[in-house]
């Protein structure tokens, strides 16, 4: 044990040593070629880190219907990771990102058993926007900009709620100049909605896109003069609003600074389900924006929607689907496909489809993957026992109980009287004024 962990050490300082040189490979430069099988040691722990900013989203996620705060943040943006106890994470939460929504999305908005004065009861928190520190960027290579969405984990009902038609994106506020490239409209619609009719909140003033539009646009002017890059990372609707969201800072142009340099954007999504038609493929890839899909083969999420039309059909039908738009769903970018029956620690017979879908069963699967048919073996020294957070994932003989994952107490403190009580929490940040002012003709 002694000998593998000081292994999993020294890959870990190979891969960071590596990274300054090969991050633009790490994003996509090369479309990944020959980075993929057998694995890239540098790209696994990259690949890896992202996927726990989006794991975070659902780890700071207050879903608890019992907490007068349910569907905020349980932490403020300042001492985000700290409270998340990821004190390396080299990266400030500069924004907040929240959405409104009047579907029925149980497992992904969530709304208190009362009325909560503290907020809007259909508005949420969705993600968040962070910049790497001084520290970070030198190891790094460049200054990156993340945006990291919040997604959907165990019920799957959302699929068939937001996938309903598609619509061009130029009808809902994306500039695009070609009106047959097309995505789901329950994505789009979670991604630019706003609502101002409750008066007593501020969460929904601006909307998700807003925020991520004049965020991105404050942090390429501030570092305008280091390399940078732009990175969107999510998981399962997280994963398809990363992809949305990468298009449209890509398709505004913010990735292009003043003297005409392009900053690299990258989409690092996992388990996310298909987004738009194959305009859109055409479109995101030509405004350069690299993808890497990674997925559990089993699956189900990232085969949805385009039963009838997408891209597993024959070529032939596929052409005949270009005259049928709203039926002809297209992936965009590189799949990493994994399986979780190469895993030793995973039950292989379990009937819970939610399994497959598992985040932290994904980055399992990506820390214990070298290459195809190459023997699964663990390379980071993450702790399996992440994969049961949320799941009934972990074979019995590891001895981890399922869904182990609580906060203290359930987040309940006692008082000075000795009564257990919901602690308060400080009020959230806005959107600042200056910034909305300064770029409001892009929301």
């Amino acid at each position: 044990m002694v000998s593998d962990n000081r292994k999993n050490v020294v890959e870990k300082a190979a891969a960071t040593m590596g990274l300054s040189e090969s991050w633009r490979e790490i994003m996509g430069g090369n479309d990944w070629m020959g980075m993929l099988d057998p694995m890239d040691s540098v790209l696994r722990e990259e690949v890896i880190r992202y996927g726990e900013m989006a794991q975070a989203c659902y780890d700071a996620f207050d879903n608890n219907p019992y907490s007068k705060y349910c569907g905020s943040c349980k932490y403020d943006r300042c001492n985000f990771f700290k409270c998340l106890d990821v004190g390396d994470s080299e990266y400030d939460v500069t924004r907040y990102l929240y959405a409104t929504i009047n579907l029925d999305l149980p497992d992904f908005f969530r709304k208190p058993l009362r009325a909560n004065p503290a907020g809007s009861s259909n508005t949420n928190w969705m993600g968040y926007v962070a910049v790497s520190s001084d520290e970070a960027a030198k190891r790094m290579g460049r200054r990156d900009v993340t945006v990291a969405w919040r997604g959907t984990s165990t019920r799957l009902e959302w699929v068939s709620n937001l996938t309903d038609f598609l619509v061009p994106v130029s009808s809902e506020g994306i500039p695009c100049p070609d009106p047959h490239v097309k995505v789901e409209s329950g994505f789009v619609n979670l991604y630019t909605d706003r609502h101002m009719v409750e008066e007593n909140t501020q969460l929904c003033k601006y909307s998700a896109r807003g925020r991520i539009l004049t965020e991105v646009m404050a942090l390429v002017d501030r570092y305008k003069d280091e390399e940078m890059s732009i990175t969107f990372t999510g998981h399962s609707l997280g994963g398809a609003l990363a992809l949305l969201s990468a298009y449209d800072v890509a398709e505004m142009g913010l990735n292009v600074t003043a003297d005409g340099r392009r900053i690299p954007i990258c989409v690092f999504s996992f388990s996310a389900p298909r987004v738009g038609n194959r305009r859109f493929k055409e479109r995101v890839e030509g405004l350069g924006v690299k993808v890497l899909r990674v997925v559990n083969v089993h699956d189900t999420v990232p085969k949805v929607p385009g039963i009838l039309m997408n891209k597993d059909v024959p070529e032939v039908f596929r052409k005949f689907g270009k005259w049928l738009p709203y039926w002809s769903y297209c992936h965009v970018g590189v799949e990493l496909a994994l399986d979780h029956k190469t895993s030793p620690y995973l039950k292989d017979d379990t009937l819970d489809l939610s399994c497959f879908h598992n985040l932290e069963a994904l980055l399992h699967l990506l820390d214990g993957y070298h290459g195809k048919g190459k023997k699964f073996s663990l390379s980071s020294g993450r702790d399996p026992a992440l994969v049961n957070k949320r799941s009934d994932f972990l074979k019995d003989e590891w001895h981890v109980p399922p869904h182990w994952w609580q906060d203290e107490n359930k987040g309940l403190v006692r008082d000075e009287d000795g009564h257990w009580i919901q602690p308060e929490r400080p009020m959230l940040d806005d959107h600042l004024p200056d910034i909305h002012d300064q770029y409001q003709d892009h929301l």
